[in-house]
């Protein structure tokens, strides 16, 4: 790190647009919203903060700290993290690591981010003594870079599937299953039986891609109806792992259970067919299920509908009973059933291939081939900010 002479306004204007920027990507990064060039270019102009911050040498360094002194939040602590991490400095990469302390998991996650961004030779450095170190943060971090960068850790993977500490145990079984390691298969059974609902539901995901999708089941159905947090992506895994026919009665059940209809309607885009778009389009005339349709229509179609007017983003366009929802991207009912009895979706629309489904696709891929590792389906191109 260096001083150079720089605007004071300026890089600190960098540190508050970095933060912005990957908040932004992170509450986008797998919804059904942007596609991979739509994050390149919110990338790109991410990159472009940092690069600023880095050019700046310690002053950017400062201004980052500062920033996260007044706001300690996990998008600032990723900007801390990100510059240590692409500097190489060991004394700054303690002071960002010490900060995610206090903030739990976001934290952890954050510094995981910054590790997503940093090439793997910046990382090297820090990699191998994290994971022998009897910190447990550092190791979770040892295995995020692992994680990230789709490298498997070896023989010592093995003794991490068995950590003492809950989030090393989890991130271990998590990167044993996306990297296919067969031979940790008992490590990531025994995690079934896992002391939180988030343990066992990442041993029970990592055991699927495994090959052991029915002992994983009855794990993967007792989260569905035990822990409402996770009841979604259940659901989500519950219906990759069955064939279409029995994925439609297993779904059926969840949607006949008041509490999980709206996360089974979510889901029932994932079947892939549109004869329920008349259901479907019935639901978003009813306010408790409208966002949950919402989601399900674009499961069901590659269409970018921020390019049609199918789409509200004032809640109360849809009628005094949805003012009271917060959300901004709401189905139009009438709409959408107009474009549907038009063309039944119609042909004319770009190819478009959310975030999401990108990444139910690596699922897919990962969980249809036994020796396929899991697809990194976050990898963005680059596009300039401007176009």
């Amino acid at each position: 790190m260096h001083r150079v002479a720089t605007i004071a306004a300026i890089v600190d204007q960098h540190a508050e647009d970095a933060a912005f920027l990957w908040q932004r990507r992170r509450r986008e990064i797998d919804a059904p919203i942007l596609d991979a060039a739509d994050i390149g270019r919110l990338d790109q102009r991410l990159e472009a903060n940092l690069e600023g911050l880095l050019a700046a040498g310690t002053a950017g360094w400062e201004a980052a700290l500062a920033r996260f002194t007044d706001y300690p939040e996990p998008s600032e602590l990723f900007v801390l993290g990100t510059l240590a991490l692409r500097w190489g400095d060991a004394d700054l990469v303690t002071v960002a690591i010490d900060a995610a302390g206090p903030l739990g998991d976001v934290g952890t996650s954050s510094l995981s981010a910054a590790i997503a961004r940093t090439p793997r030779e910046s990382l090297r450095p820090f990699v191998a003594d994290w994971l022998h170190t009897r910190d447990a943060l550092r190791r979770s971090l040892g295995l995020s870079s692992l994680w990230h960068h789709r490298v498997d850790a070896g023989p010592w993977l093995r003794n991490l599937t068995k950590d003492s500490d809950l989030r090393v145990r989890r991130r271990a079984v998590k990167l044993a299953g996306a990297v296919k390691r067969r031979d940790l298969l008992a490590e990531v059974l025994t995690g079934l039986d896992g002391e939180t609902p988030t343990e066992r539901f990442t041993a029970a995901v990592a055991a699927c891609l495994l090959g052991e999708i029915r002992t994983a089941q009855p794990v993967i159905d007792k989260i569905v109806t035990a822990d409402s947090g996770l009841s979604g992506p259940a659901i989500e895994i519950g219906l990759l792992t069955r064939t279409t026919a029995a994925g439609k009665a297993w779904l059926q059940t969840h949607l006949d259970q008041p509490a999980l209809r709206g996360v089974a309607t979510a889901s029932i885009g994932l079947l892939g067919n549109r004869m329920v778009m008349p259901w479907l389009i019935e639901k978003m005339r009813e306010p408790d299920l409208v966002v949950a349709s919402g989601a399900a229509l674009r499961d069901l179609f590659e269409v970018d509908f921020g390019d049609t007017d199918l789409f509200a983003v004032d809640p109360a366009a849809l009628g005094k009973d949805f003012v009271h929802l917060d959300e901004t991207s709401l189905p139009v009912a009438d709409k959408v059933e107009e474009w549907w009895d038009e063309g039944r979706g119609g042909h004319s629309h770009r190819p478009f291939k959310s975030m999401r489904r990108l990444r139910i696709g690596a699922l897919r891929a990962a969980l249809a081939t036994s020796d396929a590792p899991l697809a990194d389906w976050r990898a963005t191109r680059r596009y300039p900010a401007w176009t």
